[in-house]
């Protein structure tokens, strides 16, 4: 499992070799159009259980969650083919800090901000956001890259600690889920687990009032109803899922920017 899905040539943003690097977005997402999966933290939650189904992925020692945006491989059913995501959707946090990512040092101790120089969006002839200015000084849009990958750091290790719970609670079963096509053929989609609805009745009183109190109980049931996107999904792209014939792979587990992990807090919406 790896991290990095669509980064092709990450290397460190510095001054010397970026101080006339400019980043053009402008909501393209074509680099995402081949991904079925990408990693989700448990802050999203609520905004992605309302289009995508939120499932776990990984092995026994460790899980994350992740949406499922398609159920064949290579094939996100929310990019078209003109790259743009589909309207109304919400976008994952690990699709919106592309083209950046954090490393850290030898030490594994300081962040490193690094940025795929492959992606199309970067250029030298002044089209979109730069990342320094003429003196070498780090511009408002860097400092919001900044600020947002530290964001979204802090809150993939309080989403670590989520599934441990969820783990040592023994509240997660494999899951298959099977798709019949409209012209008969079948697809199906596994190698992930859901929560065991009968498992998560029988958990201590006390251990459910930690998962309140934290905000995971909450996250638990908007897992539990993301799973109707399945059939959504079939309703809203049988035509594009008839036509993808290679069997999909199991979602991919992001490993997280590595960083000393910080206290855990809960999650706030």
């Amino acid at each position: 499992m790896t991290q990095l899905l669509f980064y092709e040539n990450a290397r460190p943003v510095t001054a010397r070799a970026h101080g006339d690097l400019y980043v053009r977005t402008g909501g393209q997402y074509a680099f995402a159009r081949k991904v079925n999966s990408v990693p989700l933290t448990a802050i999203e939650f609520a905004s992605a259980a309302g289009h995508y189904p939120i499932v776990f992925a990984g092995t026994q020692d460790k899980v994350m969650p992740a949406v499922i945006l398609g159920v064949t491989a290579d094939q996100n059913l929310h990019v078209s083919e003109e790259g743009h995501w589909r309207q109304g959707s919400y976008i994952p946090a690990f699709v919106r800090r592309y083209p950046f990512v954090f490393s850290t040092d030898a030490e594994n101790k300081n962040f490193i901000l690094n940025i795929d120089e492959g992606y199309e969006g970067c250029n030298r002839e002044g089209r979109g956001e730069r990342l320094f200015d003429s003196e070498g000084r780090q511009t408002i849009y860097l400092q919001n890259i900044l600020r947002f990958l530290q964001e979204y750091q802090g809150q993939f290790r309080r989403t670590e600690a989520y599934c441990r719970r969820l783990q040592e609670l023994d509240l997660l079963k494999p899951m298959q889920a099977q798709f019949k096509l409209p012209g008969g053929a079948q697809r199906s989609l596994s190698g992930f687990m859901t929560v065991d609805r009968e498992a998560l009745k029988k958990i201590p009183d006390d251990q459910l009032r930690l998962m309140f109190d934290t905000d995971e109980l909450e996250c638990t049931f908007l897992h539990l109803f993301s799973m109707r996107h399945f059939q959504s999904m079939l309703n809203n792209f049988g035509e594009a899922l008839q036509q993808a014939e290679t069997p999909p792979p199991a979602p991919e587990m992001a490993e997280p920017d590595p960083a000393p992990e910080p206290e855990y807090e809960g999650y706030q919406s």
